[in-house]
């Protein structure tokens, strides 16, 4: 139960701070940029002093060690969290304390209870925590999501999603925290988690999964490889497969789904690219195929202004959450599902509680 309801910021700029100084931290730089008519960005956060050094000579803004210092000494009302996976639960928990909104990158947490003790925190705080799921604002998904709205597969048989990219030793060694089970999480929650989202985003709810999870190549705790079979409530059938061992570079980032009317596979090295749409009935729709596709040099894609379009509008009270802590916790069900299953040797139906 939400026991405050977030107030809405209105008449003046939203104040917001992003801890965590590193890869994806540009993107939100970006993404905030552009919406300067509502967004002010007031602090920068990054324990490693040459990244907070990096950030405060590229955004022009207070640089913070910790967070409890930017919390202490700050007024943002927004903290967007692009910290290492492990250490998202506990920021979130902070930051609602102290009365703060939460923006957190994907995954929310790298622990089932730890994604349920953020919602919790924040409900009772009366803030809102908002989950980034950028490549749901990707042109060519969108497109996707309008055709299963629009019932035109039909029943849908079979969901297949590859991630096959590229991630040397040297990126892992880059940093202590990456390749761990306590900070990052393996190739399935980590590098794959918005292919993760599509599960349930696209096909709607899973009934079990069942999953094998490797380290091949790569000397890390987590896997550098995984595949996940899957059925869904309603009946289809399909698999997550995953690898950071794609020889020489990226390679794939892929959804096709098969259905009794149609048949649609989004390609390319990040589902950039319509690669295939065929449906038994036109639709003015069709029409879109060739403009949605769009040429990429980052798995980011360019979702997360998108994505902040939203933010702002919910944080003025003027929209609902596109991912709020409830629809970040479906993805993540799914990715712990898959570790018990490949863990166990077992099937694990969901949801994990009842």
């Amino acid at each position: 139960m939400i026991h405050n309801l977030p107030k809405p910021i209105a008449g003046r700029l939203i104040r917001i701070a992003v801890v965590g100084c590193g890869r994806i931290a540009a993107n939100h730089f970006n993404a905030i940029e552009q919406y300067r008519d509502d967004l002010q960005l007031v602090g920068v956060c990054d324990t490693d002093p040459k990244a907070l050094a990096v950030a405060q000579a590229r955004t022009g803004v207070e640089g913070y060690p910790s967070l409890q210092d930017l919390l202490q000494r700050s007024d943002a009302d927004v903290v967007v969290l692009c910290s290492p996976s492990g250490l998202h639960s506990q920021q979130a928990v902070l930051a609602a304390r102290a009365q703060r909104h939460v923006v957190t990158e994907k995954p929310m947490a790298t622990r089932w209870n730890d994604g349920l003790h953020m919602v919790r925190e924040c409900d009772q705080a009366g803030v809102h925590l908002l989950v980034v799921k950028q490549n749901r604002r990707n042109a060519t998904l969108q497109l996707l999501r309008q055709a299963i709205d629009a019932n035109r597969f039909g029943r849908i048989y079979m969901v297949t999603i590859n991630v096959f990219w590229s991630r040397p030793q040297s990126y892992y060694d880059s940093a202590s925290w990456r390749g761990t089970w306590e900070f990052d999480g393996g190739a399935l929650m980590n590098q794959a988690s918005h292919y993760v989202d599509l599960v349930d985003w696209l096909i709607g709810p899973v009934e079990s999964v069942q999953a094998y999870v490797a380290t091949l190549a790569r000397d890390i705790q987590v896997e550098d490889t995984a595949t996940v079979g899957i059925r869904w409530r309603s009946g289809a059938l399909g698999s997550i497969n995953v690898t950071m061992l794609a020889y020489p570079r990226n390679l794939e980032g892929s959804v096709t789904i098969l259905g009794e009317k149609g048949s649609v596979r989004v390609g390319g090295v990040a589902v950039n690219e319509i690669q295939h749409w065929e449906f038994a009935e036109p639709s003015p729709q069709d029409e879109q195929v060739k403009s949605a596709s769009y040429a990429t040099t980052s798995v980011y894609g360019f979702g997360h202004a998108g994505y902040y379009d939203n933010v702002v509008k919910v944080l003025r009270g003027a929209a609902q959450p596109d991912t709020d802590g409830r629809e970040g916790l479906r993805s993540l069900e799914l990715l712990i599902a898959s570790y018990l299953s490949a863990r166990d040797g077992r099937r694990v139906a969901l949801p994990l509680e009842y």
